[in-house]
This record gives C-alpha cells, sequence and structure tokens, in this order.
C-alpha cells in the first residue's frame, strides 16, 4: 500500500480517537476563568451597566520576569487626576439619568469601571472582563460558555492605541466603545473597528486644520515633534500630507514615547537646537509632553512658537509644569468649551468611602494617610475623609477639561437615548426587549438629541461627530498663570475658504512678543523676482532670481516670470509690463528738426542758384553748359531734398511707398542730366575735331530724350515694385527689446534691390565718363567738376551700406536721410556752386571769349 492511500486511513482514525474523547469529557464541561480575575475600581449594581475604562494610573513599577513563575499583577504609580475626573464625570451622568423621570423611567443604570495603568495590554483584559464578566465556576456546569455581554456599552479610553487594542478585540461582539478623547482619524475605519464610536472629532479635521492654521500665519519652514503611538503618527501623517498640498515643508520630523531611553529624547533635543525653524507643530499626548518640557527646561530651549494639538493646547496642569515658560504663546485647537450644570460639585464631593483607589487618591491629594494605610511615611498626618477638595490648589479642582467632561457625558446620554428607544420606553420601559449589542449599537448609531446645554448630539456614518474647534492662545497674566484666550474658530461643515476665522483679538506670541515670529526657510521672493529651488532641498528653501528683460512677476513668491506681450515691455522692477515707446524719426525731436531744417535749407539754396541762373540766363556761362539741363537738374536737385522729409515722421501707408520710390525717381532724373550734361561736354569736344559731325546725333532734342528715357526705365521698376509687393508701415519688436521701431518695410526686396542698383549704375556710368573728360582742354571744364559731385556720390553712398545696417532703430532711418542730403549737397555744390562764383564775383570772366579761349591742358 502506498503511503498517499495510508494517509486517509490514518485522518479517519484519528477524527475517531478525538469524537470518543470528546463525548467521555461531556460530563465534565466547566466554563473556567484563565488568569487571575481583574476587579473594577468603581462599580455599582443596576438594571443596565455600563463600562468603563480609564488610566486612574499613568505607570506602573518595573519588574523583571524571570518566567520561571507566573508574573504578578502589575503594580500602579502615579495617579492620573485628569482621567479620574473624566470617570466622576461618567458617574455624574448615570447618576443624573438615574434620577430622571422621562429618560428610562424604572430602569437604573449600573456601572463597572477599570483602571488600565497606562498599560495597553490591562486595558484589552479589562475590556474583555467586561464583554464575558469575572465569575469563577467551581462545580461543573452545563450552562454555556459563548453568553451575552455583561455591558451594554463601555465608555473610554482616553487614547487612541488602547482604544485600537479594545476595538479589536470587542469589535466581533459588537459592542459599542465611546470614547471621549481618542482622535485618531484611524479609528474612523469602521471595517477594522465595527463598533467604535466617539464624542470628539477625528484627527483628520484637527491635522488639516492645523495645517491650515500654520499657512495663515506664514509659517512655512516648520518642525514637528510626536507621540510615537498612533495618535501621534496618524495625527502627523494628515497633517503632513495637508502641509506640503499648502507649501509648507518640515524641516524635522521626529517622535518619541515617554517611556523612550534619556538618549533619544537628547537627540530630539539636539535637533531642535541644531534647526533653523521657529515653529514647533506638537501632536502630543500630556504625558509626553511632560517629560519633553522637562528636558527642554534642563536646556533653556524658549523662544520657540508652538502650535499645539488638543490633547495639551487647553491643559491647565501643563500650563502649571511649564515653570519656564516653554510654552508661553502657544497656539493650538482645542475642543469648544462647554459646561455641564451640576458636574462641578459632584467632582468635588467625592468621598473615600470603603473603595482603595478613592483612599489612594485622598491620601496623595491631601498629603494625609488612613489608618489602614500602608504608607511608610510616619510624618504624614491622618486624613479624616472629610477634607475639603475645594481647598486645594487650583491644579486640582481646575474644571478646563470640562469639554471632556461634556465629551463623556454627551456618550452616557447616547447609550441611554439608544436604549430609550429600543425598551420604547414612555411612562414605562418594555422589559421584554432583547438588549443584545448589535441593536444597541445600531440604535446608538442613529440618536439625535439635544442636552440640557443645547449641544446637539449625533454622529456620522463613521461614528464620528460634528468636527469644530477653537483656536486658543496661552497668554500668560501679571500673576503668572496662563490664559487659555479664545482667538478663532474652526468649523469643517463650511466651506473650505471660510472654515477657519480669526477673531480681533490680540495674540501672544513666543516670549510674549506681539509680533508674529517669521519661520521661513527662505523670504519671500517680492513681484519682479522668482523662485529656484535650492539644489538638495524642500521646496521651501530657494532663492529669488530676478525676471528677465521683457518678463514680469507681479505675484510674491511666484514661481515663473510671464513673457509681455510683443507691445509690451517689462519695467525696472519687473512687475508690471508698460506699453513700449513707439520710435521714429519725428520732426519734434533735435535730430529730426536739423535733418528737417538741412533739407530745407538744400531746397532753398537750390532755388537760389535756379534763381541766379535764371537772373543771368544768357550769359555765356549758363547758355555754354546746357541751361535747359542745367534747370532739369536743379529741378531734380529740389526733389532730392524734398524727398528727404518723406523719411521722417510716423511711417504710414503712402509715406512708405512714396518714400522710395521719390528717392529712386528723382535720383535717377538728377543722375539722367548729370549723365547728359556728360555726354554734351565728350561730344562737344569731339565735334570741335576735324571732320566730326556727332553733335548733330546729340542735340537738345537726344538730350531730353535720354533723361526722359533713363527716368522712365526707373519709373517702371517703381511701378513694379508698387504693384506687386510695395513697401509698408511695419512695427519691429526685435532689434531694439524695450522700444516698437516704426518703420517700413520694404515690400519686396528684389524692388528695393532694382531701384538701387538701377541708381548705381546710372551714377557709376557717370563717373566713368566724367573722369575720362577731366582732362578736356576747355578754359572752363565742367567735367572737373561732374567728377567730383560724382565721387562724392559713390562714396556717400558706399560707406551709407555699413552705417545704415549697424545704426539702430530711428538713426537708420537718419543715415538714409543724411546720404540723400549728402549726395544732392555734393551735386549742388561741386556742379553749380563754381558757376555762381563766376556769375557774382568774377562777372569779367563770364564772357564768351573766356568761354572760348584755349588754355593749357592740366591734369587733375
Amino acid at each position: 500500500m502506498t503511503s498517499t492511500q495510508r494517509w486517509p486511513m490514518q485522518g479517519w482514525a484519528l477524527l475517531h480517537l478525538l469524537l470518543v474523547v470528546s463525548f467521555s469529557q461531556a460530563d465534565e464541561l466547566v466554563c473556567r476563568q484563565r488568569g487571575d480575575p481583574e476587579n473594577p475600581e468603581l462599580s455599582k449594581d443596576g438594571d443596565i451597566i455600563l463600562g468603563g475604562i480609564f488610566s486612574f494610573h499613568s505607570s506602573w513599577k518595573d519588574r523583571e520576569d524571570t518566567y520561571t513563575y507566573k508574573p504578578l499583577p502589575l503594580e500602579c504609580i502615579s495617579l492620573n487626576f485628569r482621567d479620574f475626573q473624566i470617570a466622576q464625570a461618567m458617574l455624574f451622568a448615570i447618576e443624573e439619568i438615574n434620577n430622571r423621570t422621562d429618560l428610562l423611567p424604572g430602569i437604573s443604570l449600573g456601572y463597572k469601571i477599570y483602571d488600565t495603568c497606562g498599560s495597553m495590554a490591562r486595558s484589552v483584559k479589562a475590556a474583555l472582563a467586561l464583554a464575558n464578566g469575572n465569575e469563577v465556576m467551581s462545580v461543573p456546569s452545563m450552562a454555556p460558555c459563548s453568553k451575552s455581554a455583561q455591558v451594554q456599552a463601555i465608555m473610554g479610553e482616553t487614547s487612541s492605541s488602547p482604544c485600537m487594542a479594545i476595538a479589536t478585540v470587542i469589535g466581533p461582539f459588537l459592542i459599542p466603545l465611546i470614547s471621549p478623547f481618542a482622535t485618531c482619524a484611524c479609528l474612523s475605519d469602521k471595517t477594522k473597528y465595527p463598533s467604535f464610536l466617539r464624542t470628539i472629532p477625528s484627527d483628520y479635521y484637527q491635522s488639516r486644520a492645523l495645517a491650515q492654521l500654520v499657512k495663515r500665519f506664514g509659517w512655512t519652514w516648520v518642525g514637528a515633534i510626536r507621540t510615537n503611538d498612533d495618535y501621534g503618527n496618524n495625527g502627523m501623517a494628515i497633517f503632513t500630507e495637508t502641509a506640503q498640498q499648502l507649501g509648507i515643508c518640515l524641516e524635522y520630523s521626529v517622535s518619541f514615547f515617554r517611556t523612550d531611553p534619556p538618549n533619544k529624547i537628547q537627540n530630539i533635543i539636539d535637533i531642535i537646537k541644531l534647526s533653523t525653524s521657529k515653529v514647533i507643530v506638537a501632536f502630543l499626548s500630556v504625558l509626553d509632553l511632560d517629560v519633553l518640557i522637562y528636558m527642554l527646561s534642563l536646556h533653556n530651549l524658549t523662544g520657540y512658537q508652538w502650535v499645539g494639538s488638543e490633547a495639551w493646547i487647553f491643559d491647565s496642569q501643563i500650563a502649571e509644569m511649564d515653570k519656564h515658560h516653554i510654552l508661553d504663546g502657544a497656539i493650538g485647537m482645542a475642543i469648544p468649551k462647554s459646561h455641564v450644570k451640576g458636574i462641578r460639585e459632584f467632582i468635588l464631593d467625592v468621598k473615600p468611602i470603603n473603595n482603595a483607589m478613592l483612599t489612594e487618591f485622598w491620601e496623595v491629594l491631601f498629603n494625609c494617610r488612613f489608618k489602614q494605610s500602608t504608607s511608610s511615611s510616619e510624618n504624614m498626618r491622618k486624613c479624616t475623609g472629610h477634607e475639603d477638595l475645594r481647598e486645594l490648589q487650583p491644579s486640582f479642582i481646575d474644571m478646563s477639561l470640562m469639554p471632556i467632561f461634556n465629551n463623556i457625558y454627551k456618550g452616557v446620554y447616547a447609550v441611554a437615548h439608544a436604549l430609550n428607544d429600543i425598551l420604547a420606553c414612555n411612562k414605562t420601559c418594555n422589559y421584554k426587549a432583547q438588549l443584545d449589542p448589535l441593536t444597541i449599537l445600531h440604535y446608538t448609531k442613529t440618536i439625535h438629541f439635544t442636552t440640557k446645554e443645547e449641544d446637539e448630539v449625533y454622529f456620522n456614518e463613521n461614528g464620528d461627530p460634528p468636527a469644530k474647534y477653537e483656536i486658543i492662545n496661552w497668554q500668560p497674566t501679571e500673576n503668572g498663570v496662563v490664559d487659555f484666550v479664545t482667538v478663532g474658530l474652526y468649523d469643517a461643515s463650511l466651506p473650505a475658504d471660510k472654515q477657519l476665522t480669526l477673531q480681533n483679538k490680540s495674540l501672544f506670541w513666543a516670549q510674549n512678543s506681539k509680533q508674529v515670529p517669521v519661520s521661513v526657510c527662505s523670504e519671500k521672493c517680492p513681484p519682479g523676482t522668482r523662485k529656484v529651488l535650492q539644489k538638495g532641498k524642500p521646496v521651501c528653501c530657494y532663492d529669488c532670481i530676478r525676471c528677465a528683460e521683457g518678463e514680469i512677476s507681479n505675484n510674491t513668491d511666484s514661481i515663473t516670470c510671464v513673457q509681455c506681450q510683443p507691445e509690451f515691455w517689462s519695467n525696472e522692477r519687473r512687475d508690471t509690463c508698460v506699453k513700449k515707446e513707439a520710435e521714429f524719426l519725428s520732426y519734434e525731436e533735435i535730430m529730426g528738426a536739423l535733418l528737417t531744417a538741412a533739407s530745407l535749407f538744400g531746397t532753398c539754396m537750390t532755388a537760389v542758384v535756379a534763381f541766379i541762373f535764371f537772373r543771368y540766363r544768357k550769359t555765356p556761362i549758363v547758355r555754354a553748359n546746357n541751361s535747359e539741363l542745367s534747370f532739369l537738374l536743379l529741378f531734380s536737385l529740389t526733389l532730392c531734398f524734398l524727398c528727404s522729409l518723406t523719411f521722417i515722421g510716423r511711417p504710414s501707408e503712402w509715406s512708405c511707398m512714396l518714400r522710395h520710390t521719390a528717392f529712386g525717381i528723382t535720383f535717377v532724373l538728377c543722375i539722367s542730366c548729370v549723365l547728359g550734361k556728360t555726354m554734351v561736354v565728350l561730344m562737344a569736344f569731339r565735334a570741335s575735331l576735324p571732320g566730326s559731325n556727332v553733335m548733330k546725333w546729340f542735340g537738345p532734342t537726344q538730350q531730353r530724350l535720354s533723361v526722359l528715357a533713363f527716368t522712365l526705365i526707373q519709373v517702371v521698376i517703381c511701378i513694379l515694385w508698387l504693384t506687386i509687393s510695395p513697401p509698408f508701415p511695419f512695427k519691429n519688436f526685435k532689434e531694439i527689446k524695450d522700444k516698437i521701431i516704426l518703420e517700413c518695410a520694404l515690400g519686396s526686396t528684389v524692388g528695393f534691390w532694382a531701384v538701387l542698383g538701377y541708381i548705381g549704375l546710372l551714377a557709376s556710368f557717370c563717373f566713368i565718363l566724367a573722369f575720362l573728360a577731366r582732362k578736356l582742354p576747355d578754359n572752363f571744364n565742367e567735367a572737373k567738376f561732374i567728377t567730383f559731385s560724382m565721387l562724392i556720390f559713390c562714396a556717400v553712398w558706399i560707406t551709407f551700406i555699413p552705417a545704415y545696417v549697424s545704426s539702430p532703430g530711428k538713426f537708420s532711418v537718419a543715415v538714409e536721410i543724411f546720404a540723400i542730403l549728402a549726395s544732392s549737397f555734393g551735386l549742388l555744390i561741386c556742379i553749380f556752386i563754381p558757376k555762381c562764383y563766376i556769375i557774382l564775383l568774377r562777372p569779367e570772366k563770364n564772357t564768351k571769349k573766356n568761354m572760348m579761349g584755349k588754355g593749357a591742358v592740366k591734369t587733375t
């Protein structure tokens, strides 16, 4: 037989054996409790029992377990008066309900309250005791071991981590657990903690509110300290996430627990010393903050602005322990102030009657001992049990925890209203109704009532109440006592922009300063700059770089600079786009006025020369030099001087088309006349040679036709240019960044260069002819002056090209006007001024004999 065949047979044999043993021991079935029973510190019988789990002590004595014998129960030390007061508030609510006739009439509520000594394991053990009971069955019983819970609901704990442990254990039994002070957002997860409810808002809202508060005061560079438990870790995680969304950076985020070794807390002190942030967000429990304050006091670390959570921000005992005023000016979120009528008197009327815990409480408060006390101090006075709590120091009778008292008060009333609905209570209650935890949990989740203090009580789908907080500011008074002043409110039910409101009250900051502390890694970048992150550092650490030319940033802490529109430019501060200055050669400015004056002067000078020539038109010197071409040349020079005016002023469509075409045509007309005069001189010399008959081919008619033909070619070129792609006004944004250059675009580049090329061709041809005629043996040789004039003309326009290209904006137009005027003046002066000199000053030479005389040949 194979092994696979033997295993089924062996399995059936083992199952048969187990069934035989189980039936044989059926008569000995007994419900027995494992371990030592847990007894409540406070208890009272009633028709319906409510459970309570609180830390009446904050710690226990250290012990070493050898694992050779059963560990002894914890020996609790360090009374926690806060949780004792909260438990008394629970008793007050139960007594008040028992004395009412309109709520659970005829039914008394009892309680069983356990002390956990700050131990999570003991919290779980107390929860199991409340769920299963502590009865020790000494005789065999056929009663089932699984039965209904001993309590109908449990109040407590006041910390998140113990509540998570308890809710995990009793969750499967669906016993309601209502906490007055466990705020961890993780407890809202109903898949893990289906029976958990609370009367204090979730830290989900508080953490976000703290982040908004930090942002409101402009603190973008903060440190964070948290309790190393579920309350601190989860609360700080939500704060960190929200802070990052709001642009807040954490320079450090450290955690510790009060039982950590001293060197770990010392490391935190060192981190605070080395930090540059001046704001510390503290998500700490009261017990952990007490340890931290002691260490900070040893190092005299004051001057930091503390931002606190609701766990300690309104705790008067912490304020009294802060002897070195480390927390002065602290600000944070607190449960809204409330007052429950009668609860203070109830707490102050407690008496140590037959209860070990109450006896210990009494002895510590009054520094006395009862006769039966085991205290080893013989110097302590005897306790009578009739001491008055009102005679104690303010810290022991302080009612600043009234908001928490109100939370436990509302929790007890929530269960009572749920029971009232289940039992259909009117004047009497239906005792036949089934009280199982699931029904109580369902009814408790759906209750909605108003307390006698006008507080609405209800739970959302996550078992949380509405989230409302007061913003508390620690303001020290003259007598050294801290005054908790409400300076604002936070309501999560409002729209996001209205949730956080600050009242018009003066705030005190660290070291009693009235100025809001500054805590930033880098100062805000003013308008006109942008943020550039520093390498290897958080986003809150950056440098402010000035925006480039043509870019602006008009907001503080801009991450980018915005490019101005083409017609705009950035101002000197780079925070506004201003309209660019339009640049063109204007008549109003000095340079434009001078060029206009030069143009008009040239025009007038040409007119004067024309008048002189007309006045002396019959003299030999005028008639000898072809007076008709001379007058036509003077006319064309007048147009040349005047066409320069079209280059001055704001460019328009007509001025752009006119300036280049007029310039091209008038200069061609001018050069054509000069060319005609040059050809006349050459032809006249050749005509004087024997047998020459050339002048009949170059008479006045031919001269007119040649000028007309040369000019007509340029006119055709200009017409084609204007027809195909004419010049047009153009805004040049590129050449000068901060100005708009108003200029005339060429349109067709080919047309422009054709016009200039044709002028250059005629000028070159004219210069060559004049140069060849410079040594003609006439007494008055006009060719020499034409040569000089064309030399000036060509020199001007050759130097014009590099000057035009290198001149920015309106100066390029000025260069072009200067070239027009210079070449025009060159022609006018070189050709006509010598003749005017003879006409006016040397009339004796203005004779036909002198014009026809032969002179020696001269060289130039």
